[in-house]
């Protein structure tokens, strides 16, 4: 089967979490090509000849794009059978995009992908396949704290509290992460807050935390946690996206409010479990749950099937 995966690229590259799945497809087999958008209105709109073109050219049997303008410009291309996913930021689109977006999957999509059932029905597209994004397992697995924090060049004798996020995505609320760990007032305490790294790197800092926070205001399915359970980080997370799902019953995992006193509270119970337990059992849980790439590829390879 050959596939053209399409998506934007913010900074000249297919996406990591895009190019995740596309190699793990690959890894099961699909015969994958990608297709960069150039970002911005203009970049769509000049991609969709493009598109169209290579679509054409390399007799793909199906195309695959990526959050809702790839799957519009793809649209417009004539890209068919197509197959859309949409992800976490989707669901705050203006209200005429999210009308527009289940306009075409009705009419126009062949088969649409949400990343969680908050999503699907938020969106309310009836038929859409609940799909979260899988997690690499072979990248992200438990290794030794010393050995990640001599890596970083982190402190060994320090409680660490890692925060990935970008600083200038206000969605990410990151004054209650900083806000959560001043009330803390513990001086042995350290917040390291992650941006700008490559996603290669990222399973270093999660190895090297007693704790992985996320205060975000909203989300899809939460990337960043699945990897941290992939590497039995312990986390504290507002409730957003899918994140309650995630977790289970998970001992080492907690839903902490919107409010610095609450979140602040779990991050104490959080330190005490990293304390006495080290690790959590994440990782088996991502497993029991099916969000391991390998069975996240073959879910959509059953979906490319029945299009094919």
């Amino acid at each position: 089967m050959k596939v053209l995966f399409i998506s934007s690229g913010k900074s000249g590259n297919v996406g990591y979490v895009v190019r995740n799945q596309g190699e793990s497809l690959k890894t099961a087999g699909v015969d994958l090509d990608y297709y960069l958008i150039k970002p911005g209105l203009l970049g769509y709109l000049t991609s969709i000849p493009k598109i169209r073109k290579a679509f054409r050219r390399n007799n793909y049997n199906l195309a695959h794009a990526h959050y809702s303008f790839s799957g519009f410009a793809a649209t417009l291309a004539g890209c068919k059978p197509l197959v859309v996913s949409l992800m976490g930021s989707d669901i705050f689109m203006s209200k005429w995009l999210r009308r527009l977006a289940m306009y075409f999957s009705r009419h126009r999509w062949n088969a649409t992908i949400v990343k969680t059932l908050q999503m699907k029905e938020v969106l309310n597209i009836s038929t859409a396949h609940i799909i979260p994004n899988g997690v690499d397992i072979n990248r992200f697995q438990p290794k030794p704290k010393q050995f990640a924090r001599s890596f970083l060049n982190y402190p060994e004798d320090k409680k660490l509290i890692i925060f990935i996020s970008s600083p200038n995505r206000p969605e990410k609320n990151s004054e209650l992460a900083f806000q959560a760990v001043g009330a803390l007032q513990r001086s042995d305490v350290e917040l390291k807050h992650v941006y700008d790294v490559p996603n290669s790197e990222i399973p270093n800092y999660l190895n090297a935390a007693d704790v992985l926070i996320l205060t975000s205001k909203w989300e899809g399915s939460v990337n960043v946690i699945k990897e941290a359970m992939g590497c039995n980080c312990p986390v504290v997370a507002t409730d957003v996206g899918d994140v309650s799902w995630l977790f289970g019953n998970e001992p080492g995992y907690y839903i902490a409010g919107f409010y610095v006193s609450d979140f602040s509270e779990k991050l104490k119970t959080a330190l005490n479990f990293s304390e006495s337990h080290r690790r959590t059992n994440g990782r088996e849980r991502i497993f029991d749950i099916g969000l391991d790439s390998r069975t996240i590829a073959h879910r959509i390879i059953e979906i490319y099937k029945k299009l094919g």
